[in-house]
């Protein structure tokens, strides 16, 4: 007898939100509920925050070669020589599309591998796994001097991030419906405060590498919200017990919840990814479409006719896209989105728009691109929250720490396609105008 499809016959969103357990307002639960959701908001801030800061770093990476006799300083707004004195584009030798690579490929073979055995390694040691490479990266690439250092600096904040996204998405699964929307917005936040404090600090003249320095509290900050802040889930325990308990003297706690994993067969996973296709396919389409924007156009999107250079102009269109993000991501208890597919469509309408900018250089300003990148940012926001929250309310509860756990994939192999496309396509248009 073949097992039921998980994705079959399920409620309406609502009446599915009314089955998954939410207890906020009962007596003495409400401090804890309150302290997951910060819990997660702050998860996702540090998560996403180096992944955030190596993307606004990237042209400086590229660009600036540092000299033996001052191996700590940076000049925050060196010399801009392009590499094509030809190109109208100001090209760096290597696109920033390289740097991408290099923050999104170990992400996606973390997450490609991880349905295959991650559920075995306990989710503290993990945690620390992350905190680790997050801090690693931010050292590594400040004191670099050489761009594969660099690169290689970047490698291990892909793998922070990699690896505590796909981490705390399962570990929704545990708590109420509302902590992925929490943890949506703090990935949004982490986009927008990444963004805005390399753009700020190095405004003021601080160098790129000591911008780098003064981020090192942000995995602090990681991990002593989850060993400290964090609640375990009313379902799974008392309300004073603290994270640390099941989550680091073993899943003994609770092994009818935390082994859902293991005792799903070949034949449930595979159930239950094809009912998450119709949500891992757009997403995928939506942040392919983006990122081939942010990391393949960004650089190429350079006006002469403003105060802002080549450093600063990138700097601003990760910061607006960011902010673009930040709101959509915190905006599920405003407006919800049912069909990604459309979010899909109008991503790609943006990419052929700022694909003709970059090909003839039609538009007067470049606060027309600020406000397009704007409603980039809004769009891919919208597409994450959205179908993370949607796969949250529509799988059963045995198999949502699964689906939660491979639906981030989507946005990874979009990235990761994006990524490998924008590198020829920078070569081919600096080679050629």
């Amino acid at each position: 007898m073949a097992p039921p499809d998980p994705w079959q016959q399920q409620p309406a969103d609502s009446e599915r939100e009314e089955l998954l357990p939410i207890k906020p307002h009962q007596p003495g639960t409400q401090s804890v509920h309150w302290r997951n959701l910060v819990g997660f908001w702050l998860l996702g801030l540090c998560n996403n925050f180096s992944y955030v800061v190596m993307l606004s770093a990237a042209h400086d990476i590229l660009k600036h070669q540092r000299t033996p006799e001052n191996n700590s300083h940076v000049d925050p707004e060196p010399t801009l020589t392009p590499h094509n004195s030809t190109s109208r584009y100001d090209c760096n030798p290597v696109s920033t599309a390289a740097v991408l690579l290099a923050d999104i490929l170990p992400t996606f073979i973390i997450k490609l591998l991880a349905p295959l055995g991650l559920h075995l390694m306990p989710y503290s040691p993990r945690v620390i796994l992350c905190g680790a490479c997050a801090a690693g990266s931010f050292l590594l690439v400040a004191f670099s001097q050489e761009v594969m250092t660099s690169l290689s600096g970047v490698v291990l904040a892909s793998i922070s991030s990699g690896l505590g996204e796909i981490t705390f998405l399962a570990l929704t699964a545990f708590y109420p419906s509302e902590v992925v929307s929490w943890w949506s917005s703090g990935t949004g936040g982490a986009g927008l405060l990444g963004a805005l404090s390399y753009l700020g600090l190095t405004l003021v003249g601080l160098s790129p590498g000591n911008t780098l320095i003064s981020m090192l509290g942000i995995p602090v900050l990681l991990l002593a919200t989850y060993f400290l802040l964090l609640k375990s889930p009313d379902s799974l325990g008392s309300e004073e017990a603290s994270v640390q308990q099941p989550l680091i003297e073993g899943e003994s706690s609770k092994p009818s919840d935390s082994n859902f994993n293991v005792s799903l067969s070949f034949s449930d996973r595979w159930n239950v990814f094809k009912g998450l296709l119709k949500y891992i396919v757009p997403l995928a389409l939506v942040y392919f479409a983006e990122y081939f924007i942010n990391q393949g156009l960004f650089e190429l999107l350079f006006f002469r006719n403003t105060s802002l250079n080549h450093a600063q102009q990138y700097r601003w269109y990760q910061m607006l896209y960011q902010a673009g993000v930040f709101v959509s991501r915190s905006s599920l208890h405003c407006c919800r989105f049912r069909f990604i597919w459309i979010l899909a469509a109008l991503q790609f309408l943006n990419l052929g728009f700022l694909m003709t900018e970059v090909s003839f250089s039609f538009l007067p300003s470049i606060y027309i691109v600020f406000l397009i990148i704007l409603y980039e940012g809004f769009l891919g926001g919208a597409a994450y929250v959205n179908s993370f929250h949607n796969i949250a309310v529509e799988t059963q509860e045995e198999h949502r720490e699964f689906a939660m756990a491979t639906a981030c994939i989507a946005d990874t192999l979009g990235i990761s396609l994006s990524g490998a496309l924008a590198l020829p396509l920078h070569d081919f248009l600096c080679q050629n105008h």
